[in-house]
């Protein structure tokens, strides 16, 4: 097993540069995403198609499906799992797991929640709204947890198929995505990482008695 504890690159401004071809790439999802949110902020999820936001983003709609096969992905794709993963790995050797875990779950919540806090809140209202959303998140999760399930095993020794590894890691994409559902439920009221947090907290500790 090869070692990938130590951080691949030190920071992020050591991470090899994405070449011309990568940024065009990058460039068109980026406007496919932004014609997408802003279609649905103003006729919503339903009303908005294929055509509407190739239109709005200036490319063809074979070019939004080679991108994203569906419409939910457009709203639900990004670009932080390779992230998160180098922040996983980056942990030192001898962290606990629980506290590798809440380390890397809080940079997640930094990226993709605080850095665009508007879009953040879209895609976790269409997720209790839309059940297809919802759907379609959760097959994205799984297997965001699958990536999970390597880097513990990388981390740990343990194998990343074993059933302990497998349970862990999807407790915790299930306590992310009910915990995403709770906060657009609620208004979007609370903040978001002492939401996470909370999740954290009980599937490490467990429920605890209940106060009054």
């Amino acid at each position: 097993m090869s070692n990938m504890t130590a951080a691949p690159f030190s920071s992020p401004a050591d991470r090899p540069q994405p070449g011309l071809r990568e940024r065009k790439k990058i460039k068109t999802r980026e406007a496919i995403r932004t014609a997408t949110y802003a279609l649905v902020k103003e006729q919503g999820y339903d009303a908005t198609t294929i055509d509407q936001i190739a239109e709005r983003a200036e490319v063809s709609p074979s070019t939004v499906f080679r991108y994203f096969p569906t419409k939910e992905d457009i709203v639900l794709t990004d670009e932080y799992d390779p992230i998160l993963l180098e922040t996983l790995l980056a942990r030192p050797a001898d962290e606990p797991v629980p506290e590798t875990m809440r380390h890397v779950m809080q940079e997640g919540v930094r990226q993709g929640i605080q850095e665009d806090i508007e879009v953040a809140r879209m895609r976790t209202h269409l997720m209790v709204q839309i059940p297809a959303v919802r759907s379609r998140m959760m097959e994205s999760m799984s297997v965001t947890g699958r990536m999970i399930c390597t880097a513990i095993g990388e981390r740990t020794g343990r194998d990343p198929d074993s059933l302990e590894v497998r349970v862990y890691a999807m407790s915790l994409i299930g306590g992310l995505m009910e915990t995403s559902l709770y906060w657009a439920e609620q208004g979007h009221q609370d903040d978001f990482a002492s939401l996470v947090d909370r999740a954290l907290d009980v599937l490490e500790h467990g429920l605890g008695k209940e106060t009054r």
